[in-house]
């Protein structure tokens, strides 16, 4: 019996995302991007305002950003295909660990890819999407 070869990773660590366009920055059904008091502070500190007028302006419920209606996150910029992340410094530590040393589950995906990829194009391209 011949070894089978490894299994093929398109994305085995973090040094795929200077250039991804930010696929992970879609909400999906079902998914939450939690900032918890530190995430929050961090990001408040970064704009210059206090936390709770950060929360106002970023966050629904209690610990959740809010989504444009492509479902994209309110931080993210649209004018630019890479390092789309307009707080990156700042970002929320959920940010900062994904994939979770894990292979980028957008790449290793073809079904996640497909529902992300079009709300990319399409927020780069200026156009509005009204699904979540």
């Amino acid at each position: 019996m011949e070894p089978q070869p490894a299994p093929y990773t398109l994305a085995r660590n973090k040094s795929y995302c200077n250039f991804c366009p930010g696929y992970c920055c879609y909400r999906l059904p079902g998914a939450t991007l939690y900032l918890d008091a530190l995430d929050i502070n961090r990001l408040a500190r970064h704009f210059g305002i206090s936390d709770g007028t950060f929360r106002r302006r970023y966050l629904e419920n209690k610990n959740t950003f809010r989504t444009r209606a492509d479902g994209s996150c309110p931080l993210l910029a649209t004018d630019r295909m890479c390092k789309r992340c307009t707080v990156h410094e700042a970002r929320p530590r959920q940010c900062r660990e994904f994939p979770y040393d894990k292979p980028c589950p957008y790449l290793e995906n073809p079904g996640l890819l497909e529902l992300i990829q079009p709300r990319v194009e399409r927020s780069l391209a200026g156009k509005s999407d009204d699904h979540r």
